[in-house]
């Protein structure tokens, strides 16, 4: 059930870095093997902390960095997903709790398969909100109801999180993977890879910081964008009523 680990840790970040240093990839989808997504923390490892009497999270000081120096705020664990240079897509298969509930909350688009169950999971286990759990989750679904899910540590299911906004869409398991990859195709058909690039990076950090400031950059950025041979094109391909061939990409 892709129990969370040192070593996973250590491999996803080493992935996210290869996928994001490739040109050729121009998205990146994150999905479990078999039947969860990720239950969260390894049971051994847990006991593992409560025998040390502290945490220890089991990756080496020279772990992949992926996404980090694009800005402060983003360099930090699971914070690094704001950082990369691709969109990231979570394919929820199967139950995700804890640790394995914040990494989809770094995605920039969720789907999921109905009736899964998910849990904040910390409370029941004496530890705080995980990796960010409690700046994303009210951002996701708004605060009164981040607070429902943080505070009691309950159980509630994909369809409810549907309901709250957490997840995009509901796709059978049978279905999930081929309609992510089609809207993930979608998306990198028709939109150029900066303006991916940009929009995303605007987005996490006008969270960060006041309104004058994301009017400003946007002046600069869109100054600087179109003097881009994506720019052309795009404006080449509208008129034309045809899809784009970004320049970019070749």
């Amino acid at each position: 059930m892709n129990a969370w680990t040192g070593r996973l840790h250590t491999e996803y970040r080493h992935l996210l870095a290869r996928a994001n240093d490739d040109h050729k990839v121009q998205a990146i989808v994150v999905s479990g093997k078999g039947r969860g997504f990720c239950v969260g923390g390894d049971s051994e490892a847990l006991q593992g902390h409560s025998a040390r009497g502290g945490y220890d999270p089991g990756t080496a000081e020279d772990i992949a960095r992926p996404g980090y120096g694009t800005a402060e705020e983003f360099d930090a664990a699971f914070a690094y997903h704001f950082g990369l240079q691709k969109v990231v897509v979570a394919a929820i298969n199967g139950p995700a709790a804890g640790v394995g509930l914040a990494l989809p909350c770094f995605a920039d688009i969720r789907f999921a398969v109905p009736g899964v169950k998910f849990t904040t999971a910390h409370g029941k286990l004496n530890l705080p909100a995980e990796y960010g759990l409690s700046w994303m989750l009210p951002k996701v679904v708004g605060l009164g109801r981040a607070n429902d899910l943080l505070l009691t540590s309950r159980v509630f299911t994909s369809d409810e999180a549907y309901q709250l906004g957490f997840v995009n869409a509901l796709f059978e398991p049978e279905s999930l993977m081929s309609e992510t990859y089609a809207y993930v195709q979608n998306m990198i058909s028709t939109v150029s890879p900066n303006s991916l690039r940009q929009t995303r990076w605007q987005i996490y950090r006008d969270l960060h910081r006041d309104v004058a400031s994301s009017v400003i950059e946007s002046e600069t950025l869109l100054n600087q964008m179109m003097g881009e041979p994506d720019y052309a094109e795009g404006i080449s391909a509208f008129v034309e009523k045809r899809a784009p061939d970004w320049p970019s990409l070749k």
